[in-house]
């Protein structure tokens, strides 16, 4: 089975981390720093921010590529990606407040980890019970 759900998800948080990226970039350019963040507190803030989507986001997109691909039910899969989807926007948005706004980046990270954790067990569970 070809996914065809979660591909839409991955080109909407593709699109976010362009968005997170070019903040980089305009910080960067902004500060004149081409390596490194100087000592620009907003560019380490902007750099953390893309780097810790783009630390997150692949695996969990590979884990509900496999959940889609393993024929769960379409609204167990959008449910999972939404969450992931909001969880990333609201972490990056929390973490790019100064001062930082934990409410936002807490519960971005709660509903990140949720949806690995979710996806693994799912595809744990359907490598122990198939069918």
């Amino acid at each position: 089975m070809t996914p065809v759900i979660v591909p839409v998800y991955a080109a909407i948080l593709a699109l976010v981390f362009v968005a997170l990226s070019l903040r980089v970039i305009r910080c960067r350019r902004r500060d004149q720093i081409a390596v490194g963040h100087g000592d620009s507190a907003e560019l380490l803030r902007a750099a953390r921010v893309q780097g810790n989507f783009a630390e997150y986001v692949p695996l969990a997109l590979l884990l509900l590529a496999w959940v889609e691909t393993r024929g769960f039910p379409g609204y167990l899969v959008n449910g999972l990606c939404l969450v992931l989807l909001a969880g990333r926007v609201a972490h990056a948005f929390g973490m790019s407040q100064n001062p930082e706004d934990f409410r936002f980046r807490v519960g971005g990270m709660v509903a990140t980890f949720f949806v690995l954790s979710g996806a693994a067990v799912l595809l744990i569970g359907a490598a122990v019970y198939p069918g």
